[in-house]
């Protein structure tokens, strides 16, 4: 009860639910992206089996991250990674129909989505770890928080991308941007990001610009092979 009547409990618990509203956008987009092609039954699915294991990937990721981000070059493979996850579910074909591809599509939309998820949360837990000051209580909540802002964003966008395709490349791009922040982040990298800090915003630029053009151009591609069928 002491702890509710402090007034820094609940800065700390408003700090941790405005970094989660900012920061679980980008996840929300990833777990959209994945589950858009899939039917709506397995969408479902798609986004609580994504979501759940992905805070459990958090809880993980709260104990470690800190330490993980101090490894050279990790960061540099985790946004080469988001900018490959981009680019495919970019250029994935939509309308592929079958049975291979709906046993097939909910295992492959959660193994992107954790991927993902692994890379771009590690800033995420950092920012909230950071907000809790080693109060576990709000660190909890953080992660509480977190779930349902992430099955409701994730939902919320499924939706518009149904409606607005344009969002599919804007979401893609959005994982590009943040690959391109998390290579030019690595630890490895800090001399030369602290020498040119337009880097950051030039490498985030960059990796939104090439998920987009590759993708797109991969997307062509998939419509044209189909077309000659």
């Amino acid at each position: 009860m002491e702890m509710l009547q402090d007034v820094n409990f609940w800065i700390g618990l408003m700090k941790i639910i405005w970094i989660n509203i900012i920061l679980s956008g980008d996840n929300a987009v990833v777990i959209a992206l994945a589950a858009r092609s899939l039917p709506p039954h397995q969408q479902k699915k798609a986004i609580l089996f994504g979501s759940g294991a992905a805070v459990v990937l958090r809880i993980v990721l709260t104990i470690v991250a800190a330490k993980l981000l101090q490894l050279s070059f990790l960061q540099v493979v985790g946004g080469m990674l988001l900018l490959w996850i981009g680019i495919q579910l970019l250029s994935e074909e939509e309308d592929e129909e079958g049975e291979a591809k709906q046993s097939g599509g909910l295992m492959a939309a959660v193994r992107t989505i954790l991927i993902a998820d692994l890379v771009m949360s590690l800033d995420n837990v950092i920012a909230v770890a950071a907000a809790a000051k080693g109060n576990d209580v709000l660190l909890l909540l953080g992660l509480a928080i977190s779930i349902p802002l992430v099955i409701f964003g994730s939902t919320l966008m499924i939706k518009l991308m149904e409606r607005f395709p344009i969002i599919v490349t804007l979401g893609a791009g959005l994982i590009g941007w943040v690959g391109g922040e998390t290579i030019v982040s690595d630890v490895a990298l800090k001399e030369v990001a602290a020498t040119y800090p337009w880097l950051h915003y030039a490498a985030a630029a960059a990796g939104a610009a090439f998920v987009v053009l590759v993708g797109r151009a991969l997307q062509k591609r998939h419509a044209m092979q189909h077309q000659a069928e």
